[in-house]
């Protein structure tokens, strides 16, 4: 015997071997500023639309500051593509009778699923307040959406709490409200331990929240945008991660081969966890994601495993 083969033989199996094409996976779109943006999208939800995405949402700016590229964006998605299409919505700078127009002129363009969000106002660093006549909160929104036709809701969920949170409960209970008030599905903001998404998921059970939490992958490109967005959610980014990508700045091909080993990991944690739908958040650029999905067994033509969509 190969002295290595006691060595080899106490290793975990292949991160990798058990994918067996029962992943489902949803993707996340920011609408375009700039024609040559319009086209990386588009190439983008090119490239990963063969995957058969459970469904691909739109964001919605601070303030509402790209409410007609949202909407702009999910309606050729829309009429272009046989994908579903997931808008944005917000209860920042509109009232209710605007928030509620909004979601007709939605469901009139044959959109069936939004994503509620409380959103974050548009100054950085302001705290949230209502605007008079306006939908207070996240789960408010929720309800006054499903008044207006019967959508399919999907909110956030934050397993690091959310910033404006003071406590994990109060952060839990917030998540509860807004499935009580009738979200079909939450999904996470990213994180990147899966300890603390399975911690989360406990905690939610415990709560008595049995809805589905549909974890939010971010494939880090880029470590300082990816400490930006960390600061404005709660999410923690470790220090390893940080070495990880040191020395990466000139090297775009490595940083990206890196950046697919760690979110690829994360997952195949979160499979043997039980996970079998993945949301990923794209910055528009598909090569990380797709990688990821392809390692997971999702392959182009495959129908994915249905879940309550």
């Amino acid at each position: 015997m190969s002295p290595a083969a006691p060595a080899l033989s106490r290793t975990a199996r292949p991160l990798f071997e058990d994918a067996a094409g029962d992943i489902a996976v949803s993707f996340e779109f920011f609408p375009p500023r700039t024609e040559k943006m319009e086209a990386t999208l588009w190439e983008s939800i090119q490239t990963l639309a063969p995957l058969n995405p459970r469904f691909v949402s739109v964001t919605y700016g601070a303030g509402g500051s790209t409410r007609e590229r949202t909407h702009a964006t999910v309606a050729r998605i829309v009429r272009e593509t046989a994908l579903t299409p997931a808008a944005h919505l917000t209860c920042v700078a509109a009232t209710r009778g605007e928030i509620d127009d909004v979601a007709r002129a939605y469901w009139d363009a044959g959109v069936r699923h939004i994503v509620a969000l409380r959103g974050d106002p548009p100054e950085p660093g302001a705290r949230f307040r209502s605007p008079e006549g306006g939908y207070a909160n996240a789960a408010e929104l929720v309800e006054g959406l499903k008044r207006v036709a019967p959508f399919d809701v999907s909110v956030a969920a934050y397993p690091e709490c959310h910033p404006d949170s003071a406590t994990r409960a109060a952060d839990l209970d917030n998540l509860r409200r807004k499935m009580d008030a009738g979200a079909d599905r939450a999904i996470t903001q990213f994180f990147f331990s899966a300890e603390s998404f399975f911690r989360f998921r406990d905690e939610a059970a415990a709560a008595g929240i049995d809805a589905e939490i549909v974890p939010g992958i971010l494939p880090v490109s880029n470590v300082a945008q990816t400490r930006k967005f960390a600061g404005q959610c709660g999410a923690a980014i470790p220090p390893w991660m940080d070495r990880l990508f040191e020395g990466l700045d000139d090297l775009p091909d490595a940083r990206k081969l890196v950046a697919a080993t760690v979110a690829a990991e994360l997952c195949a944690q979160l499979y043997r966890g039980g996970v079998r739908h993945f949301h990923f958040y794209t910055l528009n650029r598909a090569e990380l994601a797709y990688a990821i999905c392809h390692l997971l067994g999702v392959r182009p033509g495959a129908k994915q495993k249905d879940q309550a969509a």
